[in-house]
């Protein structure tokens, strides 16, 4: 049984500077680079990771490169949602075969079925693998919620054992812990809260910006330190709360991938449709970064940068991806 407990972190792809291209080395210097930190298990094919943007091949690649990489030295968890049920056993199959620990699996969400589909959709995977599955109740994302009644059935059945719950009704979480099974809190805003009330953990898109605060935070919940946890999430907090909601149209898988640059982490820009940041919002999580007390932007450094840098910068990014063609007649 796989062990996904503590901090999973639901990890950001590196990319080219194009966007359009796998950073195979950067993957695997950032996988080095979250370890190091204490991280205890790590998620591949994430929303974060930006999965849903990805050719098949290049999910799968992503897989052999990183459960090749990891190579054991923590839990791996692979997202192997697919829109059908075959396709999802195959991909299911697939991470299984490259030592993924869990899979962490959508409902089908496009033309979803009813609740009985969606229990048998479960239960088939489950009887095709032997990897531990999570399942994932993200409603706000997917427009299909996991219900209680769901989730008892569910998670009797004998290889379901987790359930990543980024809902944010932590009412509702509780009522999970309370039936049984492992729930990981995906919702940053009630992070902490989740692990007090009975959480065995995140599995948190913000690991990548804040990879230490999240490892201290989980350690000083489980050690009881609960008033120096509290102190610690008000640091944290401010940029957990910008990537839930905002008023600058920053989706959360750029936001945290904006951030996560802004450290220095060098995991390339967002693949298209996600637009990179503006020059406000920038300067809106650089000040949320701030208060970080290890991964940090120093207060200094917030300067806004107008929109003509931003243009310039959009500019360059198109001429690098669409290269002028000199046609026969062109003297230049």
């Amino acid at each position: 049984m796989a062990d996904i407990t503590g901090v999973c972190i639901a990890m950001c792809t590196p990319f080219d500077e194009t966007g359009e291209t796998i950073d195979d080395g950067r993957m695997r210097d950032y996988i080095d680079e979250i370890l190091d930190t204490g991280m205890h298990s790590i998620l591949v094919g994430a929303g974060t990771g930006e999965y849903a943007y990805m050719t098949e091949a290049e999910i799968r690649h992503l897989v052999e490169l990183c459960c090749t990489h990891i190579a054991g030295r923590v839990p791996v968890a692979v997202q192997s949602t697919r829109m059908s049920t075959v396709n999802t056993i195959e991909a299911t199959k697939h991470a299984e075969d490259f030592g993924a620990d869990a899979v962490m699996i959508l409902p089908p969400w496009l033309e979803s079925p009813f609740d009985r589909g969606v229990i048998w959709h479960y239960e088939e995977i489950a009887r095709r693998t032997n990897a531990d599955i999570i399942l994932y109740n993200t409603p706000g994302a997917s427009g299909v919620e996991i219900t209680t009644a769901m989730y008892r059935r569910l998670i009797a059945v004998d290889n379901v054992k987790y359930m990543k719950d980024s809902e944010g009704d932590l009412a509702k979480l509780q009522k999970f812990v309370a039936i049984g099974g492992k729930v990981l809190c995906g919702a940053d805003p009630i992070a902490p809260y989740a692990l007090m009330a009975g959480a065995v953990g995140w599995i948190w898109g913000s690991a990548n910006i804040m990879p230490d605060e999240c490892v201290r935070l989980y350690e000083l919940i489980t050690n009881g330190q609960l008033g120096e946890a509290l102190e610690l999430w008000k640091l944290m907090e401010p940029i957990n709360s910008f990537l839930w909601s905002n008023d600058l149209d920053v989706e959360y898988l750029v936001g945290a991938k904006t951030a996560a640059n802004m450290l220095g982490r060098n995991l390339g820009p967002n693949r298209k449709p996600q637009l990179p940041a503006t020059a406000e919002a920038r300067v809106a999580i650089e000040a949320a970064l701030s208060t970080l007390p290890t991964n940090r932007i120093d207060p200094s450094r917030l300067v806004y940068r107008g929109w003509e840098e931003e243009q310039d910068w959009l500019v360059s990014m198109s001429n690098r991806r669409h290269p002028q063609i000199k046609t026969t007649g062109d003297a230049s």
